[in-house]
């Protein structure tokens, strides 16, 4: 279930890459199809990373133990910001893009956590 969580959560950085780069662009809106799967598939991946914490504990022994449920933490804020950047876009996009600067510290903080914890636990 971890593997799960880590390519689901792979696939919804790459997606959110591609958002930010479009949004940087200023040329164009991003696709909302786009941003739909990027909210659904990390809804999922963090699904997967909550299932994955209910099993035994993994990586005491190299003190990555609590990178796990902090990285599903990250997670969860990312995607209660995400959705705060997505009503903010329709109202202030300069404040949107404030919000989607702390959204994507929180992911990516999040997304480097759950990699040392799948690769050192």
């Amino acid at each position: 279930m971890l593997s799960l969580a880590l390519i689901l959560m792979s696939v919804t950085v790459l997606l959110g890459v591609t958002l930010a780069l479009l949004h940087l662009r200023g040329t164009t809106r991003p696709r909302w199809t786009i941003g739909a799967l990027h909210g659904l598939i990390g809804l999922a991946s963090l699904t997967a990373l909550v299932l994955a914490l209910r099993g035994p504990p993994r990586g005491e022994q190299t003190g990555v133990g609590p990178f796990g449920m902090v990285a599903a933490v990250l997670a969860g804020g990312a995607l209660l910001i995400g959705l705060v950047v997505l009503s903010l876009l329709r109202v202030n996009r300069q404040i949107a893009g404030l919000a989607i600067a702390v959204h994507a510290t929180a992911a990516i903080s999040g997304y480097v956590l759950l990699l040392a914890y799948v690769a050192l636990g």
